[in-house]
């Protein structure tokens, strides 16, 4: 790529592009049109100079788009030009001083965009992702394949369907061999996996987490598995509540063994508190659930996962 192409690059993708790709969120209270403040969970990036610059809030990291992808993903200048490059096309969540999408218009592309899209069959390049990749069991893929809650996305990556509380898609995760975001244009809720009358909710950060704890616990018919997508969307925080005011709710933390995931978890207690529902904390032994079930599976640990029912 020569000197005008990467001007022109930059030119046509800001720093909310990249941004908002990765699963930031405009902090609308506290950012002015000269400094939009943009965070993911306690990572805050203050984006300058018409969205052409951006600072770290809490370190010396500063710089133009290429110096933000490079920073967020841990690659240099050539990779990051292949990131910056396939945001071409992106649009970003607009600020509240600027003309937001319609609605309708945006919930009707994603639905469109879905569609589009087959689901996983047996030997797909997704199913032997998951299958392979992910160590997931046939018959739990076969069941969220059943439900409607996955679809093949491009190079053998899985799309992971969040929906509202009408059931109606509004985005999904995207996870593969060498990918991992959210569907452009879309919103974060959660993805669910079981009954919707479950008292029990195991919220997780992924949904291929979800997936791997429904395996591992052999699909509980009195549990709801749920993912939140790494993020914590207003959206989300409104579909758990519900969630935990149902009567007789258990609202269980099975968030990540990590920093993060005792960001969320303590984010849960706090809402099952208010809910005044019960509440407890799973935590796998690995960092996350994904990881869990590789290594009981190559322990030998894994137990026979019996035919799967979705609720």
């Amino acid at each position: 790529m020569n000197k005008n192409d990467i001007e022109e690059l930059r030119a046509r993708v800001g720093c909310a592009a990249v941004l908002d790709h990765e699963g930031f969120a405009i902090d609308r209270k506290e950012s002015t049109r000269r400094a939009v403040k943009f965070r993911r969970d306690d990572d805050i990036v203050i984006v300058i100079h018409d969205d052409r610059g951006w600072f770290d809030a809490r370190s010396e990291a500063k710089g133009d788009v290429f110096a933000l992808a490079s920073y967020l993903h841990g690659i240099g200048f050539a990779e990051a030009l292949a990131v910056v490059g396939d945001l071409v096309a992106f649009q970003p969540t607009a600020p509240t001083w600027e003309k937001p999408l319609r609605q309708t218009q945006t919930m009707a592309s994603i639905a469109d965009r879905w569609n589009h899209r087959k689901g996983p069959w047996r030997a797909s390049a997704t199913w032997n992702y998951l299958r392979e990749g992910r160590a997931l069991p046939w018959q739990v893929i076969s069941v969220a394949i059943e439900a409607d809650l996955l679809r093949e996305g491009p190079y053998g990556s899985m799309w992971a369907k969040h929906v509202d509380e009408a059931g109606t898609v509004i985005g999904w995760e995207e996870r593969g061999p060498d990918w991992r975001g959210f569907s452009t244009g879309g919103a974060k809720a959660l993805f669910r996996f079981g009954s919707d009358t479950a008292r029990r909710i195991c919220v997780t950060e992924a949904a291929i987490d979800a997936l791997s704890l429904t395996a591992i616990e052999q699909t509980r018919s009195d549990t709801l598995y749920v993912s939140t997508g790494g993020g914590w969307s207003p959206l989300t925080a409104q579909a758990l509540e519900n969630l935990a005011a149902g009567e007789g709710a258990w609202l269980v933390a099975a968030t990540d063994n990590n920093v993060q995931g005792e960001v969320f978890a303590d984010r849960l207690r706090q809402m099952a508190d208010r809910a005044a529902c019960d509440f407890s904390r799973l935590r796998p032994e690995a960092e996350d659930w994904n990881e869990e079930l590789k290594e009981r599976r190559e322990r030998g640990e894994l137990p026979h996962t019996r035919t799967a029912h979705q609720g």
